[in-house]
């Protein structure tokens, strides 16, 4: 750990608390004799007003909620470092990315946007991926999603857009769902949705997991060196792991079992110590060639095709440990894109434009006042110094009799620094023109790049966009705006339009598709790396099984990072043929197959023998649907034959002299999508 980190667990150890073995006081400090008991008038009396540790406790108790945030409200978050590998001090001033090694602490928050705290996270949807880095030179908050273009590209839109896709107001359905009447008559009557939708309707919108999701910061922002030369960027981090998704059954039954499966996933592998990384990188473009792409650069429903602008990654981001409080940290965390240090600035973005008064404006709301920087988790770890002072919850004791600038009192301190001292100098982007309300007409071509996506998913994740498209679509009550949204998408793909026609009841699209035939391998899911690491098998297992056999099996998946959870009956344990004891720690009921990327099944004896084998089969036939791999040890070949699954690809039988090596890059794999269980 570096001393920049440790300065920051410093920082906070006024705040962090251990109750345990302390008695217990009052918010003043004075000591609890009865915390069971009122303060009454007699034994059955009226309870007396004048009891301040009754009135201290329910007061706090009253006002232990704040508002939750209108977007990105259901949220996770965890500690970790950035490490810069190569510098960047060719391209930008900002102190934390010029020497190759140097550590900043950081704090990320994952979300997804429509649904309200207590929502699913597996459901369909947009995935926040904030980022605040406490730098030396203050706070630095990278705040992006894990898809690279935006429903709208002006801030002005954002209400609307926001209003349309939240649970309708007049019955507050549906919750966590884009699958409703407003979201799509917004998206018809908005066509600048349509690159975007074409994202939420792909696999990228049900994440596997947050360890394996690409992250970008959407918008154009400016890289700006010691000599005041800027370069136009958009962030990118990428996982180590690669992006993988779920599928929709899968998601829609993990979301059942188990909604807070993101952030289990998280906390788990954070707490077993497993590498949770990403690469941090840029796209960049010289101010001269702003103009030289058949997109707008400024336009946030548009990407930068990672063939023409190629990604510059220079460093790593970890994270290494879990909240110890989620409301103090992950529900108090402020982020704002406005947040920058000395060689990062601003461009005309409209979208980024409104972001930077929102944000604030947001905070003001949800914190309680102008003081949330003083909350630990949002205070910087450098020195800081102004003349701001008292409002709600004011913790700083500022000392003296100046609070001004400029003064004599104190010889005009604190005082301003020059942009060599380190002071932050606004970009001096040449702008002129007349004051307007209108729109670029580079920003008018809604569909080429929507097409291009098409162009670029594999005949699978096709497949799934269709399915998507006719699942939410066909939620839609109003006749019009299914069919609207036909006729829309039409300009995307004729055939995809088609086809959405007829699953949904509406007339035939007349429109035909843009002539676009690009594509752009960079975003298949298809083409993410593939590793066995941390992936989650499940071993299905019963009495009398083979010691050796099993032994031999999970001790391979181990060796290579997969994580194995033994599931039995019941819970305890069970003895193989040679009377060895294994440990079960989940069960047939408490859990599902869904829950896990592969199953291993062992089989085995049970006290009620005919449930236990149908809830197996069960297991199997859900991975076998959902085209995961399915390893077969010599015992569950009988239960296996009963099962719906057939031998094939990603089914491994522990006849085979190299089971275990397969079975683990079978598990690499995670589908195998040739299997006949696909059902228009």
């Amino acid at each position: 750990m570096n001393g920049s980190e440790n300065e920051k667990i410093e920082q906070l150890q006024p705040y962090i608390v251990d109750d345990t073995g302390t008695k217990l006081t009052t918010n003043q400090g004075l000591k609890i004799a009865d915390d069971e008991n009122s303060l009454k008038a007699g034994v059955r009396g009226p309870t007396l007003l004048e009891d301040f540790h009754l009135r201290e406790k329910i007061t706090h108790f009253d006002h232990e909620r704040i508002p939750e945030r209108v977007v990105h409200a259901r949220g996770y978050a965890a500690h970790g470092e950035f490490e810069l590998y190569h510098s960047m001090k060719e391209f930008t001033k900002a102190g934390f990315l010029q020497e190759p090694g140097t550590k900043t602490p950081i704090f990320i928050r994952f979300s997804t946007v429509a649904g309200s705290k207590g929502s699913a996270e597996t459901v369909r949807d947009v995935r926040g991926f904030a980022i605040k880095f406490y730098t030396q030179e203050g706070n630095f908050d990278l705040v992006g999603n894990n898809i690279p273009v935006f429903f709208i590209q002006d801030a002005i839109k954002f209400p609307d857009f926001v209003h349309a896709v939240k649970p309708e107001p007049h019955n507050e359905m549906p919750q966590a769902s884009s699958a409703h009447d407003t979201l799509w008559d917004f998206v018809a009557n908005n066509q600048e949705t349509a690159h975007m939708i074409m994202w939420l309707m792909s696999d990228r919108a049900i994440p596997r997991s947050f360890r394996m999701m690409d992250g970008f910061g959407v918008h154009t922002f400016r890289f700006v060196n010691e000599e005041g030369i800027a370069k136009f960027i958009k962030f990118h981090y990428k996982p180590r792991l690669g992006a993988h998704s779920l599928i929709w059954d899968e998601a829609q039954m993990i979301a059942g079992h188990d909604p807070d499966f993101h952030r289990r996933d998280l906390w788990e592998n954070i707490e077993h110590g497993n590498i949770v990384e990403y690469d941090l990188g840029v796209q960049m473009i010289d101010e001269k060639d702003e103009f030289m792409f058949d997109f707008d650069i400024l336009d946030a429903t548009k990407l930068w095709p990672e063939e023409q602008v190629p990604i510059r990654f220079f460093g790593k981001i970890t994270l290494n440990r879990n909240v110890d409080n989620v409301f103090a940290e992950t529900e108090q965390v402020a982020f704002h894109p406005g947040n920058v240090v000395p060689g990062i600035d601003f461009t005309n973005d409209p979208l980024l434009q409104g972001r930077l008064f929102s944000y604030l404006d947001t905070q003001l709301l949800r914190l309680g006042g102008p003081n949330f920087t003083e909350i630990p988790i949002n205070r910087p770890v450098c020195p800081f110094h102004n003349n701001q002072r008292d409002g709600f919850s004011r913790q700083r004791i500022n000392k003296g009799q100046v609070s001004y600038h400029k003064n004599s009192l104190a010889n005009n301190t604190p005082s301003t620094s020059t942009w060599k001292e380190g002071g932050y100098v606004h970009y001096a982007e040449k702008v002129e023109g007349r004051v307007i309300q209108a729109r670029s007409e580079s920003f008018k071509d809604h569909f080429s790049q929507a097409r291009l996506f098409w162009n670029s998913m594999s005949p699978v994740e096709k497949r799934h966009i269709r399915n998507a498209f006719k699942f939410e679509v066909g939620k839609v009550k109003s006749e019009s705006v299914r069919q609207q949204v036909v006729d829309m998408f039409v300009n995307v793909d004729k055939a995809l339009a088609k086809e959405l026609a007829y699953a949904v009841g509406v007339k035939q699209p007349t429109g035909e598709q843009v002539d676009v035939s690009a594509s752009s391998p960079a975003l298949s899911l298809e083409n993410t790396p593939k590793y066995p690491y941390t992936l989650k098998v499940g071993v299905l297992i019963g009495e009398g099984f083979s010691g050796k056999e099993v032994k031999d099996v999970v001790k391979s998946l181990l060796k290579e990072g997969v994580s194995v959870d033994i599931v039995g009956q019941h819970l305890g344990s069970l003895k193989d043929s040679d009377g060895v004891k294994v440990v079960v720690n989940q069960t047939l009921v408490t859990t599902n197959a869904a829950l896990f990327d592969s199953l291993y099944i062992v089989g085995g004896k049970a006290g009620n023998q005919k449930q236990f084998d149908s809830n197996m089969i069960e297991f199997i036939n859900t991975a076998y649907q959902q085209y995961k791999p399915i390893g077969v040890a010599s015992t569950g070949m009988d239960i296996f034959s009963r099962s719906d699954a057939k031998p094939g690809a990603g089914i491994l039988f522990g006849t085979n002299p190299n089971f275990s090596e397969d079975f683990v890059k079978a598990i690499a794999q995670q589908r195998f999508w040739d299997r006949d269980v696909y059902v228009t």
